[in-house]
This record gives C-alpha cells, sequence and structure tokens, in this order.
C-alpha cells in the first residue's frame, strides 16, 4: 500500500509500504477514505526525530470503512464506516472506566514512562503504524472506533478522531463560569476549535494569533481576534476590566513564536546521534514557551490555563511565584477521545453545523501531495489552516 513515512527532519514521503495485517484477534483492518495532517505532526517534522525510525508510518486523524476483523472482534464487521481515535485504549481498565482513555493502563509505553500508544507517533507512545496511509491496522478494535452513518460526508466526522475532542476537553478544563471570557492562544485547527466551542457555550471569545487568514476564520465564528504582538496581553487585560481572562486555553504548545534561543537548541539537537539526542530530551529538553507564558499573564486572578499544546520539555522554567502569587489553576494533557464523543456526534450530525466542521479545511488533496502539504502547513503558506488527505 500506499503510506506517507518519516525520512528525517523536514523530509517525509510517501512509499511503498507493506499491507496492514491481523496481528491479534482483537485487530481490525480499516481503508482509510480521509486522514488529516495535525499540528503535533509538525513536530515529528521538526523535533522529535531522535524518536522515529526512518520508514516509519506517520498520521493519527483517520477514519475509513471495515474491510478485515480478528476472530476476537464482536463488535464491529465488514463494511462498518468508523473514525479511528488518534490514542489507542482498552476500554475497561482503572484509567479508562475514569474517563482517562489516554493514560490506558492497557497500552502505556512503560519503557518511555509515557502514558497510552498513539497512531504514527513515535517511540515514545508505541510506534504503531499511523493512519496517513491507503490502509490502518486498529488494534482492540472493539473499542478503538466511532461508527457513524453512512449518509453525512466524511469531513462532518473526521475530526473527531482528534482535533474536536481536543478542543471540547480544552474548554472543559478550563472551567469557564457561565458568561465569562475565554482567550484562546493560537488559531491553529485545535484554537480554532477551542474558540468556536468558546462561544457555542455563549462565552466571549477573545482569540489571538499572528496569521491573518487564521484570525479571519475564527471571527467568522463569533470570535473577538487580535494579532499577536508584544503589547497584545496588555490589550485584553484592559478589554477584561484590567483583571484579564477568566480562563485561557494555550493552543499552540512546545513550538510557539517568540523563543529564537529554544528554536536553536532544538535544531541543534537534530545534529546529533539519536540515543544521544534521546538522553538529552528525557532529561533536559525545553520547550518555547512563549504562548504558555502569555497565557499565565493573561488569565485573571483565579482563574485556568487549560493547556491543549503538546509539550514536551523535562527541563522547563515556568513563573512559579507569579502561578502561585494569582492563585491559578492549570489542567493539561493528551485528550480523552472516547470520554467526549457522546457530546460531540450530536453536534457533527446537526444539520445547522454549529462547532462549523465542513468550515475548517482549507486544503484537501491526494495522499501523494502530503510532503509538499507538510511544508505548505508548517510555513503557514498559502492560507492554510487543515489539511485533509484523500489516499
Amino acid at each position: 500500500m500506499k503510506a506517507l513515512t518519516w525520512q528525517g527532519r523536514r523530509n517525509v514521503s510517501v512509499e511503498n509500504v507493506p499491507d496492514p495485517e491481523i496481528l491479534e484477534p482483537t485487530d481490525a483492518i480499516v481503508r482509510i477514505t480521509s486522514t488529516a495532517i495535525c499540528g503535533s505532526d509538525l513536530h515529528l517534522y521538526e523535533i522529535f526525530g531522535p524518536f522515529i525510525d526512518r520508514g516509519d508510518v506517520l498520521g493519527h486523524e483517520p477514519m475509513g470503512v471495515v474491510v478485515e476483523v480478528g476472530s476476537a472482534v464482536t463488535n464491529l464487521a465488514v463494511g462498518d464506516r468508523v473514525v479511528v481515535p488518534f490514542n489507542i485504549s482498552c476500554g475497561h481498565c482503572f484509567m479508562c472506566r475514569r474517563g482517562l482513555q489516554s493514560q490506558c493502563e492497557t497500552t502505556q509505553v512503560t519503557e518511555y514512562g509515557s502514558g497510552a500508544s498513539l497512531f504514527g507517533y513515535t517511540k515514545l507512545y508505541g510506534q504503531v503504524a499511523g493512519g496517513q496511509a491507503e490502509y490502518l491496522r486498529v488494534p482492540l478494535a472493539d473499542y478503538n472506533h466511532i461508527r457513524v452513518g453512512s449518509d453525512l460526508p466524511d469531513d462532518r466526522y473526521l475530526f473527531l478522531s482528534d482535533i474536536l475532542p481536543t478542543a471540547w476537553q480544552g474548554v472543559e478544563y478550563a472551567d469557564v463560569p457561565d458568561g465569562g471570557t475565554l482567550a484562546v492562544m493560537g488559531l491553529g485547527p485545535v484554537g480554532q476549535f477551542v474558540a468556536r466551542v468558546g462561544a457555542h457555550r455563549g462565552y466571549r471569545v477573545l482569540a489571538v494569533d499572528p496569521v491573518a487568514e487564521r484570525r479571519a476564520m475564527a471571527e467568522r465564528h463569533g470570535a473577538e481576534v487580535f494579532d499577536l504582538t508584544d503589547s497584545v496581553v496588555d490589550e485584553l487585560r484592559d478589554l477584561t476590566d484590567g483583571r484579564g481572562a477568566d480562563a485561557v486555553v494555550d493552543a499552540v504548545g512546545m513550538e510557539a513564536h517568540g523563543n529564537p534561543a529554544v528554536s536553536t537548541v532544538h535544531k541543534a539537537l537534530g545534529l546529533l546521534p539519536d540515543a544521544l539526542a534521546q538522553k538529552v530530551m528525557e532529561t533536559g529538553g525545553l520547550d518555547r514557551l512563549a504562548a504558555l507564558h502569555s497565557s499565565i499573564d493573561l488569565v485573571r486572578r483565579g482563574g485556568t490555563v487549560s493547556i491543549s499544546g503538546v509539550y514536551a520539555g523535562e527541563a522547563d522554567m515556568m513563573p512559579m511565584k507569579t502561578m502561585f502569587d494569582k492563585q491559578l489553576s492549570l489542567r493539561m494533557g493528551q485528550c480523552n477521545v472516547k470520554r467526549w464523543i457522546d457530546d460531540l456526534l450530536p453536534l457533527v450530525e446537526d444539520p445547522a453545523d454549529p462547532l462549523g466542521v465542513m468550515d475548517l479545511t482549507t486544503h484537501r488533496a491526494p495522499l501523494a501531495d502530503a510532503p509538499d502539504l507538510y511544508e505548505t502547513f508548517q510555513k503557514k503558506e498559502d492560507g492554510c489552516i487543515k489539511v485533509v488527505l484523500q489516499p
């Protein structure tokens, strides 16, 4: 089959790889009809090379049709149309029963001290082949699927794989009071949905991003939008009676604008042998924290900072005095996709499309175009906000 593979820093290519097979009786094989490029895929493109092998298949936002099931699968049949959540979980362990599927004890990657395995996301998360491919093997398939109907187009459902529940969880964790103000740092795909979920819930949404096209998209879905400038935190504080927002969602993560020194460190890591780079990242890794620090500055005293953007540094410097003095709450973590599906499925199927799932994709292309679109997405060129591939 054709699949998008990692070949090196900023180097991905579509290659012929072996078709996936049933390896365990609980597996299923899905023929992929749509698969998206996620903002966190760009971390693999840029930073996480020491934990990836050349030829690894990327991607964790797929959906498609079941073409084969293992002998122990009872809850799926050939022909079922499914979305595949990005995290792989069992549904019955201590963590899964508490709605913490991203911490599943059955699939935790204990070798690296990580949570649940993820599709297409490095040795840190199980090195499971991803979904930017023509076919995907789905482990523990009875639980790791979201069955959907056949009437609506893929775009209605595709984002249930990751970014829509990630945004929903980010707003849940933000704990915004009724009628309160939610600020959003970053208007990539997750930030777009965070802003829309906030508006859907009746919050005042203040959204920040340096890219004009991203601001324009958020504005048409009800957000007040602002460029990323040196004075934006003061500007937003002035708009909230001098206090700051009730809650802030950081939807940017480790590669934020505004940390050139750490960016240089990231590039230098790419020049080290993998074994040495892994050790550095595991014990002394640094993130670019501009977005997170701005979120801490912007939130009001007693407010909440909810972190949806991915961070991976083990030696990050945090303003603990400010956080303690302001009596802040922080919530964060990989999304527990299955926890939120009952809330989200009616919204994506609603004819009114209240979260605007049909107004997010800016680039749609065959799988063969994926390498070029990774570059376009990373550079934020051509108005690129969300890429959907069709193998």
